[in-house]
């Protein structure tokens, strides 16, 4: 007599891909440069490859590691492996790890975050009403997979949604422009710099961007001018803000709230809870107030892999810190500030880099910038900004600092200016502060100031 098989749980990943199976089995779920898979294939092919680990001695809890790149090959198998069966396992239950996402590292080493079945339900549960995703919607995946917002927010709300998702190996703003175009794009997600890269290509104006109903908008709040040019190309954008950690939504700012809120990065979503909290006390701070951001909810991750001792000073009482500064105003709208590992303190005063970069970045001839504390003898810190100038454009550290007095109290405005070819970030955005740091240093010790 056979028995019934184990049912797992009701916000697991293989229920969402057997349901969808059902629903819509002959939709595209992914399209890797011209080969596709269809929702039936997906879960076929999911179970192969379960049955496969089974068989090879692999349980609930163990791990693998891939080595893919953006492609099929990391989303499914190419076929069962030929290794018999095994009893089936117990079920799999919502709160089993479901992957390690790695944080973007850009203090020191990164940190391998475990995110439940149930964390990445919930956040695409929120997420969903803001993208407008349906099941004839076509999502553009250019974010890499092993970034939480690669995996989580990319492929598994296409899928819970049965939308097709287009899945494209590295980013080239030349090549979206085609894709939306021929591929009738409707959804497209990334961080600030992949938009401002689209905007900045020679085929922006002229490509047809009328299918692209959606685009979300991650990393940073959109400056001004360049949310002003993707809505005046009808393009609707979520902002918002998020963590590795939250896997990773926490912050919403809908398209219609981000003309009146610039620099803001909305409120939070549904199903997540926030404070603000003495960044020295831990005391909680209501209304109009400054300090962390701590965060909970079925959101937030089990703990770091392997690292007992960070996981127990970053989930505190019950909350995520999030390590961000953070303003709320009257009406619950959040800014985020900075990292408070960022701020530096120049003659007794703080300052956050991102402030002063926002300045900046309002310069006409200013295409990219970062700034960064460093040791001074009168002042204990005082600010440098890298600065990256737009092509062709020739422009003096002395007007910049010009410029910054004219925006900025005069203990905000930075001591140097350095301009450079490229800022330093990580493949999610995030300057990578540690080396400027360390070029600022290396350059002292050459005699270069």
């Amino acid at each position: 007599m056979n028995e019934t098989p184990p049912t797992d749980g009701l916000h697991t990943l293989g229920r969402w891909t057997r349901d969808r199976a059902r629903a819509t089995p002959d939709r595209v779920a992914v399209d890797d440069r011209g080969v596709t898979l269809r929702y039936h294939d997906l879960d076929d092919r999911a179970g192969d490859l379960s049955a496969a680990f089974r068989a090879a001695g692999y349980g609930i809890g163990d791990r693998v590691a891939t080595i893919t790149g953006n492609s099929q090959d990391r989303v499914v198998p190419g076929r069962r492996a030929d290794l018999p069966e095994r009893a089936p396992q117990r079920p799999v239950r919502d709160d089993d790890p479901l992957l390690i996402a790695f944080t973007s590292g850009t203090l020191g080493r990164a940190k391998g975050v475990v995110l439940t079945h149930s964390n990445c339900f919930w956040t695409n549960l929120s997420l969903s009403p803001m993208t407008e995703i349906t099941s004839k919607g076509v999502v553009l995946a250019v974010m890499p997979q092993y970034h939480v917002g690669g995996w989580n927010i990319q492929p598994l709300l296409a899928w819970w949604m049965g939308a097709t998702v287009v899945l494209e190996r590295t980013f080239d703003p030349g090549r979206v422009l085609q894709l939306i175009q021929d591929r009738r794009i409707t959804t497209i997600m990334g961080v600030l710099a992949n938009y401002l890269f689209v905007a900045q290509h020679p085929n922006f104006a002229e490509t047809d961007l009328s299918s692209l109903n959606h685009a979300v908008v991650g990393g940073a709040p959109m400056p001004a001018p360049l949310l002003r040019t993707w809505h005046a190309r009808g393009v609707a954008l979520t902002q918002g803000y998020g963590l590795t950690e939250a896997s990773p939504n926490v912050l919403c700012l809908p398209n219609e709230d981000a003309p009146s809120m610039l620099r803001y990065a909305g409120k939070p979503y549904a199903h997540v809870e926030v404070v603000v909290a003495d960044p020295v006390t831990g005391e909680h701070r209501a209304g109009a107030s400054t300090g962390e951001l701590l965060v909970r909810g079925p959101c937030v991750f089990s703990g770091y892999f392997r690292a007992p001792e960070e996981t127990a000073r970053t989930l505190r009482d019950g909350w995520l810190h999030t390590g961000d500064l953070v303003r709320r105003d009257e009406h619950g709208y959040f800014a985020v500030i900075d990292r408070l590992t960022d701020i530096y303190i120049s003659g007794g005063e703080s300052v956050a880099p991102a402030e002063v970069e926002n300045v900046l970045f309002e310069h006409a001839v200013v295409a990219d910038v970062a700034v960064i504390g460093v040791p001074d003898d009168r002042w204990g810190e005082v600010g440098v900004a890298f600065v990256v100038t737009e092509p062709g454009v020739a422009e003096s550290a002395e007007r910049l600092l010009v410029y910054a007095r004219s925006q900025l109290s005069g203990f905000k405005v930075p001591a140097h200016v350095r301009f450079v070819p490229q800022i330093p970030r990580s493949l999610g955005s995030k300057v990578l502060r540690r080396e400027l740091l360390a070029s600022w240093q290396n350059n002292l010790v050459g005699g270069a100031r």
